[in-house]
């Protein structure tokens, strides 16, 4: 290299590096320092099946140009400088591959960040390739790194274990939607060509199994039930599927649960967020399920619209689910005896109202399971009955960032 020494932690036997002359120079005056100090360097990756696209940074120097490496090689080049006594920060947005390269390169020593994916085209250019995106990464990762901790979003790396109980449910809504899609098919073929009597009366929802099918078959032609008869056999397959996995994510249940609040619901709610003592306060939960109002300001201006949905979909779906199940089994819940007039049978309110009563329930009853699973509070002292007994109990005197939490006070005679 013209006019300087290449440093030996970008050694690598897949690419040979041109590092531009201006930081070819800088690296002249420091002589042999890179062999003997250890450094910081900050790597940005573009990742794909086939290859990762990968920016390097040292110290507070020049971004080196983009190299690609072949999945294999990548983690091996990481653990060499390491073992040099570099200090290796790497960055790549979550994908579809897992969190498999976070842990191989923590368990060879490096600080790996995992990021929620993002625009990182900021100046709004139109212009997106790999050798920006991981220049983008890697700036971004040196702000991170010199202190400014809002620089990268980065997303909690879940345990095998968990990603292996949470792999679970995850499957079960995955055969549901399927038997869903296989149930409405059917339907339609019935509705579309079996003339005007099925048309008005109606069709079994569970028109395949034993009952339904003995309602159904008679009034159909043959060569309807001939198609009809191919799908039943897949369906009754998923059936058994989903009751066995129903029956184990069910098992799995504690007891205690709020009243309401199914074995089903609990699983997932649990699973989902892997760990409740992950979040240090109430706006950190209700921040993960994504039910916190967006907003606009500017100036005097200020205006709020609907729910960022930042965060985790199927715990908001979740939360919106057990909260329509509180208004019926729970009206003397607070969040929902605030809201009664909107949310309950027979109330006179339009359907945008009832949306934004239902979601605000849903974050409070968030923030109240989190105090609940992690021992801030007692059921009781949430307005929560239990059905089965109480499932945690809580110290006297909690203190969280919602303030102070008072001991239970004695329940009133029924």
């Amino acid at each position: 290299m013209e006019g300087g020494v290449r440093p030996d932690w970008m050694a690598c036997d897949m690419i040979t590096i041109n590092i531009h002359h201006e930081v070819g120079a800088a690296l002249a005056v420091s002589g042999n320092m890179y062999q003997s100090t250890p450094s910081v360097i900050k790597l940005g990756v573009d990742v794909h099946q086939g290859s990762y696209t990968v920016v390097a940074q040292e110290d507070h120097a020049t971004l080196q140009p983009a190299q690609r490496f072949a999945p294999a090689a990548f983690v091996p080049w990481v653990a060499r400088m390491v073992a040099r006594g570099h200090r290796v920060f790497v960055v790549y947005e979550a994908c579809g591959f897992g969190f498999g390269l976070q842990r191989a390169l923590v368990a060879v020593g490096a600080e790996c960040y995992v990021v929620a994916p993002c625009r990182l085209d900021e100046r709004g250019q139109r212009v997106k390739t790999d050798d920006r995106d991981a220049t983008a990464l890697c700036q971004r990762l040196s702000r991170f790194v010199d202190g400014n901790r809002k620089e990268l979003a980065i997303i909690r790396v879940p345990t095998e274990e968990e990603e292996r109980l949470r792999a679970e449910h995850r499957q079960r809504e995955t055969i549901v939607r399927a038997r869903t899609r296989l149930a409405a098919q059917g339907r339609a073929l019935v509705v579309n060509h079996s003339g005007e009597s099925h048309r008005t009366a109606p069709i079994p929802a569970r028109w395949w199994r034993a009952a339904g099918w003995k309602a159904l078959a008679g009034t159909l032609p043959a060569w309807l039930r001939e198609r009809l008869e191919m799908l039943r056999p897949v369906l009754a397959i998923l059936d058994t599927q989903i009751a066995a996995l129903t029956g184990t994510l069910e098992d799995a249940a504690p007891e205690g649960l709020p009243a309401g609040q199914g074995k089903m619901t609990s699983v997932i709610l649990t699973r989902e967020v892997c760990d409740w003592h992950r979040f240090n306060n109430r706006r950190q939960v209700s921040s993960y399920t994504g039910l916190c109002p967006g907003e606009y300001s500017s100036g005097g201006k200020r205006v709020t619209g609907s729910v960022t949905k930042h965060g985790n979909p199927r715990l908001r779906a979740a939360l919106v689910e057990l909260g329509w199940r509180m208004v019926r089994f729970q009206p003397g819940y607070p969040p929902v005896a605030k809201r009664i007039h909107i949310l309950g049978k027979g109330a006179k309110a339009t359907g945008a109202a009832r949306k934004k009563a239902i979601v605000a329930v849903a974050r409070q009853l968030a923030v109240d399971l989190w105090r609940l699973n992690t021992g801030r509070c007692t059921a009781a002292q949430l307005g929560l009955r239990v059905t089965g007994g109480e499932p945690t109990q809580a110290p006297e005197e909690v203190v969280d960032s919602g303030g102070t939490v008072p001991p239970p006070a004695p329940e009133a005679a029924p």
